[in-house]
Order: C-alpha cells, then structure tokens, then sequence
C-alpha cells in the first residue's frame, strides 16, 4: 500500500508527515508513499535523509542513503550528525538548556505559538542549522533517533 503524504499542505499536517517518515527512518522501516498534489513550500532538500517518495523525485532518490542525518542522546545533551551535504558534513552538540528543550519539545509537531520566547528563539536557530523544519507556524525536528547503527560509534 502507498500512502499520500501531505508534504504540499505546510503546518500541522506537513510537520506530522515529516514525523511519520522520520520515525519509519529511526526504525529502519521500509515505506512507500508519495507527496500530495501541492508543492511543498519548503526546500525537499532537507529531508533528503529520510526515505524518498516513490516517483517523481529522482534527486532525493539519488541523494538519500540511511544515516545521512541522526541523533543520539546522552545525559543532558543530544549530538547530531548532519552529512546531507557532503561537503559541509557537521556535527552538533546540543547542550545548551534552552537549544536541547527545545529540540526535545519539537519530536513531536509543535506549534510555535505554544513555545515562550526562548523556545522559539531556540527553535529559530535549530532551523537556521536545518535540523528543525518550520512550516506554517509548526515545527518538527528532521534528525531521528536511529536504533540501527549506521556507521561505528566511534564517529559520532
């Protein structure tokens, strides 16, 4: 079965696809599905880490491999390996209070109106780093959590 994803529509609904696939990312699992008929209102290009659509998209079925993005947490902190771009791969360590509350609080879809001022200031710099996609005053993180190692533990 394919399921429509509604990647076109923004807020809530986009924030809670991007969910969807990032946690069928975190557990290795195999999805098939396809974008609604709207264009999305963001750059495809930061979710090319998770699992592309089924037609249509050959750039992000090109560039997609498992483990491209992800995160791990430790005590009082979380790291995230960003290697979507190969030239610029980064690694962040989040442990600043404020930076990891908020990326804890946007695992699930979070409307920014129900962060105080720190938390979307927080979330503001997550998505400058494209670790957060905010779409129609939602947010939702892109790293997940894999549970299958894709690399040595001793890169991260």
């Amino acid at each position: 079965m394919t399921a429509v994803l509604p990647l076109g529509a923004g807020g809530r609904a986009t924030a809670e696809a991007v969910r969807l696939l990032r946690e069928c990312q975190s557990a290795a699992r195999t999805v098939r599905w396809v974008p609604d008929a709207e264009p999305p209102s963001f750059d495809t290009a930061l979710l090319h880490h998770l699992p592309p659509p089924e037609s249509g998209h050959p750039a992000w079925a090109s560039r997609y491999a498992y483990g491209l993005l992800y995160h791990r947490r430790g005590p009082d902190f979380v790291q995230v390996m960003d290697r979507r771009d190969p030239a610029a791969a980064a690694r962040f360590t989040l442990d600043q209070p404020a930076l990891l509350d908020a990326f804890l609080a946007v695992q699930e879809p979070t409307a920014l109106d129900g962060l105080d001022a720190a938390g979307r200031e927080a979330v503001a710099l997550l998505a400058d780093e494209r670790l957060v996609l905010v779409t129609d005053g939602w947010a939702v993180a892109l790293p997940p959590r894999l549970r299958r190692w894709p690399v040595p533990c001793t890169s991260v």
